[in-house]
């Protein structure tokens, strides 16, 4: 749906002249700002949330060639989605069989449906069902939806079949039938045309008479895609992406890249747990494969490289593929030494440049043809691996892939990236590497919270102008409510502001399914019959279509900023883990006793903060004993404490994992812990939770044993943090960065000959400001053009709410100088026109 533009009432230059400045924008028009280039933001998609099947795949039949696997998901079997279905006393069995009656090697199974022939007429049919996604197929009265069917039987005279779409006892629409001939496979289609609305459908598909039937490939597709491809994209959520106007489309992941076997698929024993390799996902789709969805479910396929490839050149978006490395990431973190594979990959990285932009003469250009588009793609960037957790084997294997490509295509960008996070050893040794091999371009990805991403505006001003280029091709702060798309938009000045730095953005992920998601935030949300954007992505859109062609430069006042020293009660928590700990002691900075417990006694001093997890206090510690338990929180003490020291003994007793010292604790959402042991104990970081989304401070690459008693130190003084395991300094860091709640960026929009002034105000107050634009700006108009965002910081968008949306409104009263009051909790952008 699209967000209806609300007039709002102008502020007269009386009331506006009135108000006393809190704030200052200057503005130096004539001053030289980085160019903005056409592509600076994009969009990430990835088959997270079940974004392709069931999501932008418009394809509606759930499990259409059976087969699904307990592989993908331990609830699944071949049959998930059908179930048996007879009228008029017929009787039959269907099942899932996998022999050399196929319909092709690289869709292996089918439905056999052996029919009893006991019934009589017409009715009498047995077959199938299929319930769709979530609650069922979803058709709207008077459109029209494409079957088709791969069948074939072993009775001579044909076997007939019946299509129906119901609602429970209603029909959805007239029923289609078709008479399978012959005991070869062959292609059946039809239409059916809904003449009544539902989201709750179910296709059945039933033969009559008697002998055996064989069904593959059951496909319902509405003729209403996204520019009427037949088995295209579902209409609504691509008219949403392509509103955003997205520079870019990276595709197809994500974790789905770098997980998994990196080996090709080989029938029959072929490995279920892939990485997505691109080869798998063009030509005919009846002979695609099929794959395990890292996120835990099946993937078809049916949208594969091709169809991005269309859809990126439908958007004006440049296309943006990413091929595994042969290092998995996502909390695999294993390196495939095999250089025969290695070859493979890289010659199937040359065959998909030979794919997107050779001519219909070369081998994978001609298949690109034949699958309907002649015309080059016109290929640019392509980037080889994701978050990889092992820099040094990732960068070596990046070398050969990037030394091939630029020996066959000298123009290919070829991007390299810096693993899974914004700081830390893998960060900068990843960094180090593209430094020093002059990487065109590294991509960097995190999820932070909403304080993070205020605190680190300026996170870009300090890289080398002459190293390689930044694409941000994953961020978001943690949740959808409006005070994180503040956050990201507070951001987001930074990132134009850099745009000489930062070449590419895209926030993630982009879609989600509301009733089956593995990650939030998300951008764009749906279900069966309906799609919303997020906040997050009302505030994408309004910089994503209001860019500008440069930076002009320009400089804000900040707001006062208030500190004190880190204050808080302490804490212990385990993650997937059992552990004890013993000999806790809080003493204060002047060497006085706050707090002891060596639990000699019972555990009545602490607090379950968690409400998880199975503590006790046994042999003289405090021991979570349940391994499985994750976020154990415990806590003790006074949230007022400040500058002390906190020393206890923590053993790891079995699990995942190694354990959580808490401190600076004010309550079960705001909080720092030490995470010794994390991620699988790969990885040992200081995060601090901010109405409880998580922000990384520091890290090392410390694993934690099992069995051996730590000796733990924790000194808080003021805003800084000392930590000592094992009496030997592990590090410290100063928690004083400033959360800006007022940021700014102002651009130049060539075309119309407007300047963009960029205003987030991400507080409780109003913030009434000075705006100068220069003595020497020629001011056109005295009338503003205003696009605002506004609303409470908990407010989220909903399927049948938006209370985030952009509102027009008009400001009358522009001069070189100037004063504007912008709403708290908003994002403003103010076009003003000059000559």
């Amino acid at each position: 749906m699209t967000a209806a533009l609300v007039v709002a009432p102008t502020e007269s230059p009386a009331q506006a002249q009135a108000q006393a400045v809190d704030y200052s924008i200057g503005v130096d028009p004539a001053g030289a700002g980085p160019a903005i280039d056409d592509s600076m933001y994009g969009v990430f998609y990835e088959d997270i949330n079940h974004a392709a099947d069931g999501g932008l795949y418009a394809e509606l039949v759930q499990n259409r060639s059976f087969e699904y696997d307990p592989a993908d998901n331990r609830a699944y079997t071949p049959l998930t989605a059908w179930k048996e279905t007879a009228s008029g006393g017929a009787t039959g069995t269907a099942r899932v069989v996998d022999d050399s009656g196929r319909l092709n090697e690289r869709n292996r199974r089918y439905l056999r449906v052996d029919l009893d022939g006991g019934a009589d007429g017409d009715s009498g049919r047995f077959g199938v069902a299929n319930s769709g996604y979530n609650a069922g197929i979803a058709v709207r009265a008077g459109e029209k939806y494409d079957f088709s069917v791969w069948a074939r039987t072993d009775r001579p005279g044909g076997t007939p079949l019946g299509i129906e779409l119901r609602d429970g006892t209603t029909a959805l629409a007239k029923p289609l039938r078709v008479t399978a001939r012959g005991d070869r496979w062959t292609k059946y289609t039809g239409t059916l045309t809904a003449g009544t609305t539902s989201g709750a459908g179910r296709l059945a598909v039933t033969a009559g008479g008697s002998g055996t039937v064989r069904l593959d490939m059951v496909s319902l597709s509405p003729r209403d895609t996204y520019k009427g491809r037949p088995n295209g994209l579902r209409k609504d959520l691509a008219e949403k992406i392509a509103a955003l106007e997205p520079g870019f489309l990276r595709f197809p992941g994500g974790c789905l890249v770098n997980t998994g076997s990196h080996e090709a698929y080989e029938a029959p024993d072929f490995e279920r747990k892939r990485s997505y390799q691109w080869k798998d996902t063009v030509g005919p789709v009846e002979q695609r494969p099929v794959n395990a969805n890292f996120w835990g479910y099946n993937q078809t396929y049916g949208l594969g490289y091709y169809e991005y490839f269309q859809y990126a050149e439908d958007i004006g978006a440049m296309a943006l593929p990413v091929v595994p490395a042969l290092v998995t990431g996502c909390g695999q973190n294993k390196a495939t030494d095999d250089p025969e594979l290695l070859r493979r990959h890289i010659q199937d990285t040359l065959d998909l440049i030979e794919f997107a932009n050779g001519p219909v003469t070369s081998p994978w250009g001609r298949t690109r043809a034949r699958m309907g588009h002649p015309r080059p793609f016109g290929l640019t960037h392509l980037e080889v691996g994701n978050e990889e957790n092992l820099p040094d084997q990732f960068f070596e294997r990046f070398t050969e892939f990037r030394k091939a490509i630029e020996a066959r295509y000298p123009d290919i960008t070829v991007i390299s990236n810096s693993g899974p996070d914004d700081s830390g050893t893998t960060f900068d040794r990843a960094w180090q590497l593209n430094r020093d091999a002059k990487v065109a371009m590294v991509d960097e990805h995190y999820y932070n919270s909403p304080q993070w991403f205020l605190e680190n505006n300026e996170r870009y001003d300090a890289y080398d102008r002459q190293g390689p280029k930044v694409f941000l091709g994953e961020y978001a702060s943690l949740d959808n409510r409006f005070s994180n798309a503040l956050a990201e938009a507070a951001y987001m000045t930074g990132l134009e502001r850099n745009a000489d730095v930062v070449k590419l953005a895209s926030y993630a992920p982009l879609l989600a399914d509301t009733n089956d998601a593995q990650w939030r935030p998300n951008m764009i949300w749906f279900d069966n019959t309906t799609s919303w954007g997020s906040a997050s992505y009302e505030t994408q859109k309004l910089f994503m279509t209001n860019v500008g062609d440069e930076v002009v430069p320009s400089r804000a006042s900040g707001t006062p900023a208030v500190s004190g020293p880190i204050t808080g009660a302490v804490g212990l928590s385990t993650w997937a883990t059992a552990a004890a700990y013993d000999d806790v002691s809080v003493t204060s900075a002047d060497g006085a006793k706050l707090f002891a417990d060596d639990f000699s006694g019972d555990d009545s001093r602490w607090t379950r903060a968690a409400g998880t997890g199975s503590w006790s206090v046994r042999d003289g510690a405090y021991a979570q004993s349940d391994a499985a338990a994750e976020n154990t929180l415990v806590t003790a003490g006074d949230a007022a404490w400040h500058d002390y020291d906190l020393k206890l003994r923590a053993t790891k007793q079995s699990g995942k994992e190694g354990f959580l010292i808490a401190f600076g604790v004010k309550d079960t959402g705001n909080y720092y812990w030490w995470n010794l042991g994390g991620w699988n104990n790969t990885r040992s970081v200081v995060e601090k939770a901010v109405g409880g989304a998580k922000q990384t401070l520091m890290e090392r690459g410390t694993t934690i044993e099992t069995g051996r008693t730590y000796d733990v130190e924790v000194r808080v003084r003021g805003r800084q943090v000392t930590l000592f395991l094992d009496g030997q300094e592990w590090g410290s860091f100063t928690d004083d960065k400033t959360a800006e709640p007022f940021r700014q960026v102002v651009t130049r929009d060539k075309a119309k000959g407007e300047l963009v002034v960029k205003v987030v105000n991400a507080q409780d107050a109003p913030a009434r400001t000075r705006i100068d634009l220069g003595q020497h700006t020629r001011i056109a108009s005295s009338k503003a053009w205003l696009t605002t965002l506004q609303g409470a910081p908990d407010a989220v968008n909903t399927p049948t709410e938006q209370p985030i949306r952009p509102r027009a409104s008009t400001f009358e009263g522009v001069d070189n100088t100037f004063t504007y009051t912008f709403p708290a909790h908003s994002v403003t952008f103010m076009r003003v026109k000059t000559h």
